[in-house]
């Protein structure tokens, strides 16, 4: 047996390079590397998402560099702690050994370590220390931003194998040349998918060239993937957990109730199930076969999981404190990221910047920020509304060193400002000429403006800094106090955020104000009309169903659908009262009021005809009111022939009876305005 293996180690290494497939121009570049070339980089980072081919890479760029004689240090994100300290415990042999290679796998367990690594770690090295670090992240821009490392970094964005390359995967695997443009199209050339599929194939059909990638193909798919599923509870909480952005207990209490606790800690040990700061979540092809599975055993428990965790989520948006709020909005969003839009404009990628509150000292670099960005005329309506609203900036920040990366206002207006808005920021006066124009404020209420949502330069349109900024909006529409009216988000002039706001419900209006050199488009929506929770219910509609809007318009479901509320002004809102109480026996009539649509009667045990009979039971607790009680109930409550056969019955004079009947109307429509402006809590 002289000439074979002497390790098992040897034998595992001879399998892999059998199956190794691709990656020719990684490859490449490493090998230069290795051989000492000039032009090499010094450090390449491999980055894309779970199941790609990562940690498979890296041990065939392992098994190179031992074959060329390098000493090879190993580091793995999953086992080290994300401390300078323990990282260099790791890897501090190749401080002193110039040949060494140092390969770093899972590095997004360990990203907060990424500064760190580069401006202190790294440039310790000895000239000809090769470096590989791989993590389901790109780089950050500090890396690409500074020319020092200009020429000694290369990124590479591993993708799928392409069809030649999942071809050779395959047939190494030992799967029938019949059956592999099946199980090209079923996997898409994603490495982690092929490899199981290959196994089902070659287990399952035994070799046969009719496998097709059927539901059934999923079904034996998927025990492979996550082994024994005790019961159905434990089932439904991997959907939980496929579904979810991130999946705690208080989430699972949400689907399971007692079972939480016992769920939580099963899916906790499971192998393919990883830990991060907010809580749990599955390797990215685990949740898409777990989710293609649900999805097509079971559409209405698909709906129903979506349904009962968007609405957990947006009680959780509501209810969060400051620092959970826009994890909160993200894991929310996230529920939604097989619509078209929602998956296109969100990166997801938590850790890289924070949000905080904009304190004083920030205000000259808000305003440098905004300069650079938008302009001095911008900068002069930022400065305008730090003094008047400081409450409305919100900053982000890189938690790499804190510098302060983007910034976003959120305005709150009740009434127009007695300055010379429309001189100093015309977008906010163009806001409040569509509002007067359209659906004016009522009083009580107000209008609410993402009038900033500004990036440093060196992140592209779809950053975390983007993510934060739009979580922003929908978390202060989540938790306005009911009293929001129109709502309008300002975006420079251009088409590319169009099919994602249009998508979400907004449109844009006529005017298209200009500040200095840049034109901006106005997008609104009139939450009096709507309500978050219908909107997201909506949204689920159209994601269940495959809809989305066609870039440039407003999708079909958003431009011809109805307004959930009438929006009354208060002479209407009158009026409708008044011949509400003339309806309250004809329940046919009383059901075409316009009440009955307004957001006097949301939420449940809203009835009208309840609403009324309580706003009239409640004038005899007022100051002097019973009289006006009196006059009110015998007329619309009780019933009479005729207002002179009431008064006639209360022993009233009819002058007296008109005056405590009028008194008494005018008072039932102030506790109801009340009520449909600031909601039941309304005093």
């Amino acid at each position: 047996m002289s000439g074979g293996p002497s390790r098992v180690g040897d034998r595992v290494q001879q399998a892999r390079d059998r199956v190794f497939a691709g990656r020719a121009a990684e490859l490449g570049v490493f090998r230069s590397a290795l051989s000492g070339d000039e032009k090499a980089p010094a450090v390449l980072y491999v980055h894309g998402p779970g199941g790609i081919g990562k940690s498979m890479l890296l041990r065939r760029f392992a098994a190179e560099a031992r074959a060329a004689g390098r000493e090879v240090v190993e580091v793995d994100g999953r086992l080290v702690e994300a401390a300078p300290e323990s990282f260099e415990k790791e890897a501090g042999a190749v401080l002193t050994d110039e040949r060494a290679v140092l390969l770093v796998d899972t590095f997004e367990r360990c990203q907060g370590l990424e500064g760190w690594l580069r401006d202190r770690f790294l440039v310790r090295l000895p000239v000809g220390v090769l470096v590989v670090i791989a993590g389901r992240q790109p780089p950050d821009a500090a890396w690409t931003s500074d020319p020092g490392w200009a020429d000694l970094l290369r990124t590479v964005a591993l993708r799928n194998l392409a069809p030649d390359e999942a071809t050779a995967f395959l047939r190494a695997h030992g799967v029938p040349q019949g059956t592999r443009s099946a199980l090209l199209a079923f996997t898409g050339g994603h490495p982690l998918a092929l490899a199981l599929a290959a196994a089902v194939a070659v287990r399952d059909a035994a070799g046969s060239a009719g496998w097709e990638p059927s539901r059934d193909a999923i079904a034996t798919l998927l025990p492979r993937l996550i082994g024994e599923v005790p019961s159905p509870v434990h089932r439904r909480a991997l959907e939980v957990c496929a579904r979810a952005y991130v999946t705690t207990e208080t989430l699972l209490r949400a689907v399971l109730g007692d079972e939480a606790a016992p769920m939580f800690a099963w899916l906790r040990d499971l192998p393919f199930v990883e830990s991060a700061r907010h809580g749990l979540f599955p390797h990215d092809v685990v949740r898409e076969v777990l989710e293609a599975d649900l999805r097509w055993r079971d559409p209405e428990g698909y709906a129903e999981l979506h349904g009962r965790l968007s609405l957990h989520l947006l009680e959780q948006i509501r209810s969060a404190p400051e620092s959970g709020m826009l994890p909160a909005v993200g894991a929310f969003m996230y529920l939604y990221r097989t619509d078209r839009y929602m998956a296109d404009y969100n990166s997801w990628r938590g850790g890289e910047v924070v949000s905080s509150t904009c304190e004083p000292a920030d205000h000259a670099t808000v305003l440098d920020l905004v300069t650079e960005v938008e302009g001095t005329a911008s900068a002069t309506a930022a400065r305008f509304w730090l003094d008047r609203q400081p409450e409305a900036f919100r900053v982000c920040r890189s938690t790499r060193d804190g510098e302060i990366v983007g910034f976003s206002a959120w305005l709150r207006l009740t009434e127009p400002y007695g300055e010379d808005v429309e001189d100093i920021d015309p977008v906010v006066a163009a806001a409040w000429s569509h509002t007067r124009s359209t659906a004016a404020l009522r009083d009580g209420e107000h209008l609410a403006m993402a009038r900033f949502s500004v990036t440093s330069p060196r992140y592209p349109k779809i950053s975390p800094v983007e993510d934060l900024h739009q979580w922003r909006a929908v978390a202060e529409v989540a938790r306005a106090d009911g009293r929001l009216a129109w709502m309008y988000v300002a975006i420079r002039s251009g088409d590319f955020w169009r099919p994602y706001l249009t998508s979400l419900g907004l449109t844009t209006i006529a005017d298209r104000p200009r500040v200095g050199h840049l034109t901006y488009d106005l997008y609104t929506i009139d939450w009096r009309a709507h309500s978050i929770r219908t909107w997201a219910e909506e949204k689920t509609r159209l994601m269940l169903s495959g809809v989305s809007g066609a870039p440039g318009k407003p999708p079909a479901a958003v431009s011809g659908q109805s307004a959930e509320y009438a929006v009354l002004s208060r002479p209407e809102f009158d009026t409708a009262v008044r011949d509400a109480l003339r309806e309250l026996s004809r329940a046919e009539d009383l059901a075409l009021n316009p009440l009955a649509r307004s957001r006097l009667t949301a939420g449940p045990g809203a009835e009208l005809a309840d609403l009324l009979a309580e706003a009239v039971d409640a004038l005899r607790a007022e100051r002097g009111g019973e009289k006006y009680h009196r006059a009110v109930a015998a007329t619309y409550l009780r019933g009479a022939p005729t207002q002179e056969a009431v008064a006639a019955r209360l022993g009233l004079p009819f002058s007296t009876y008109r005056r405590h009947l009028s008194v008494g109307i005018a008072r039932v429509c102030d506790a109801l305005w009340r009520r449909e402006i600031y909601g039941t809590d309304a005093r």
